[in-house]
């Protein structure tokens, strides 16, 4: 499933093609993704202007004139891919389409003022999307018990060591908890307790004052790394325009199972080992 650093590289593709222009045309394909779409759904968007795009967590909002926002979860296998109106314009068109917006898991189509198409692709239906007033966007029920942003000013060393304080549960686990950051999957959490030098299965209530202030530093250069790399393009991920990212090119211990120590002069081989339904990567020497 995308992460922060994937949803901010499309957000950030997206932008330019698609803020302070009109939704000339969008097509609705089937009633519904992972959840049901909002009523008149393709009906109330035709016509309206986009204003900014914002990312909340990993869901992209994408702000509308009338003061409503469009909430996009990209799911497991969604993409959002930029193309011309016409054949043979676009950047990137899903695998055996025949025209671009016209394919099998096109379910979305999204015509823009000055001829670009946006097409919401998702062949598994695990993404979502619903329209919400923007000035009530934190009740939302994927919004509303979301902790801060990670690249924030909220998170900070402070603000870890006292949600950390006292708590048993394994580190890994409490870093992927929502309600105490948003945004952080699997991929990166294992990538951040790596260059903090902590174990996956560290008692989070344990870990000392010096150790909460190099991970909070670790979560957000491992997040800005991966997103000036244009986030991982691990299975289904592609960027706005199709083109893969290559941060998974520099994981350092992710998926690394078996395979030496990328720490100089460490000869530490990268273990793994199951947490929560997750696989956890950590190198047994530099992490403690």
């Amino acid at each position: 499933m995308p992460e922060l650093p994937e949803v901010e590289t499309v957000r950030r593709g997206l932008e330019p093609v698609m803020a302070g222009r009109r939704l000339v045309r969008v097509i609705q394909r089937r009633p519904d993704l992972r959840w049901p779409l909002p009523e008149r759904f393709a009906e109330r968007l035709t016509g309206r202007r986009v204003g900014p795009l914002r990312r909340r967590s990993k869901y992209l909002l994408i702000d509308l004139d009338g003061d409503e926002t469009l909430i996009v979860h990209l799911g497991m296998s969604g993409r959002l891919l930029i193309g011309g109106a016409t054949l043979g314009e676009f950047h990137h068109g899903a695998a055996g389409d025949s025209a671009f917006g016209d394919g099998k898991h096109d379910h979305v189509v999204f015509d823009i003022e000055g001829g670009k198409r946006v097409v919401f692709n998702d062949a598994r239906r695990f993404g979502a999307m619903d329209l919400w007033p923007t000035a009530d966007l934190d009740a939302h029920r994927l919004l509303a018990s979301l902790g801060p942003e990670p690249l924030g000013n909220a998170f900070n060393e402070d603000y870890l060591a006292d949600r950390l304080a006292g708590r048993r549960m394994p580190i890994k686990a409490a870093l992927l908890d929502q309600r105490i950051i948003a945004g952080l999957g699997n991929i990166y959490v294992c990538e951040a307790l790596y260059r903090a030098g902590v174990a996956p299965k560290r008692p989070a209530g344990s870990i000392s004052r010096p150790r909460i202030a190099a991970l909070t530093t670790a979560i957000r250069e491992t997040l800005m790394d991966a997103i000036a790399a244009g986030g991982s393009s691990l299975r289904d991920y592609r960027q706005a325009d199709g083109e893969l990212g290559y941060f998974q090119h520099a994981f350092r211990v992710y998926d690394r199972e078996g395979r030496p120590c990328r720490t100089q002069n460490c000869r530490g081989t990268i273990r793994r080992i199951p947490q929560s339904g997750r696989s956890s990567f950590y190198c047994p020497k530099c992490q403690h």
